[in-house]
């Protein structure tokens, strides 16, 4: 299937489950996921992005990674944690097609990255 046979060009999903405070694993949303969600959605309507949807998620079992998101069809993981880098997901991945290395998951990550611990 092409991308012009597809009802949405990109799919986004922002995971933003919410686990009990003292789970060890943490959760999206007590990192900040639902605003940040809420800004992507407002900033990809607001500049006009045609064929992208941006939908809230369940847990997408990425939580000690959070927040997290992935993009379809291509199947491209991320954590987040600020505007800065939502605009930068914007701009080089869903305007430009470039995806954003420094914020990539992947396939078999456990850990956050060494330079996004908090």
């Amino acid at each position: 299937m092409s991308n012009d046979e597809l009802f949405f060009r990109q799919h986004i999903f922002c995971c933003t489950n919410e686990r009990p405070p003292d789970s060890p694993r943490g959760s999206c949303k007590a990192r900040g996921a639902e605003p940040l969600r809420n800004y992507l959605k407002a900033r990809v309507k607001e500049l006009g992005i045609e064929g992208v949807r941006v939908n809230g998620a369940g847990c997408l079992d990425r939580c000690e990674l959070g927040p997290t998101m992935v993009i379809y069809p291509e199947g491209i993981w991320y954590t987040y944690a600020s505007r800065e880098d939502v605009e930068e997901i914007i701009e080089s991945h869903v305007k430009n097609g470039k995806p954003v290395e420094r914020l990539l998951l992947t396939a078999d990550q456990k850990e956050p990255r060494a330079d996004r611990q908090k």
